[in-house]
């Protein structure tokens, strides 16, 4: 699965947030900046992704998925 796969998928879900992803041979970064992960700790927010790549790491197509999921305020501050 291409980076431009994955992040077409991301964007089409959430079309409010910045996204940006790397990597390749499975193992990717999903580095996403959006209010979505308002209110959510680390793991809700990993669950946010997840369920939109879920059928493709099942699959095998997606093997690794690291994230960087920030609100905007957290990522001006960063």
């Amino acid at each position: 699965m291409q980076t431009s796969e994955i992040e077409q998928l991301l964007i089409a879900a959430l079309p409010d947030c910045e996204i940006s992803v790397e990597g390749a041979d499975g193992k990717y970064l999903v580095s996403a900046i959006g209010n979505i992960f308002e209110g959510l700790n680390a793991v809700k927010r990993q669950q946010t992704i997840y369920k939109i790549l879920n059928e493709y790491i099942v699959s095998g197509a997606i093997h690794a998925v690291s994230m960087k999921l920030q609100t905007p305020a957290e990522s001006s501050a960063a």
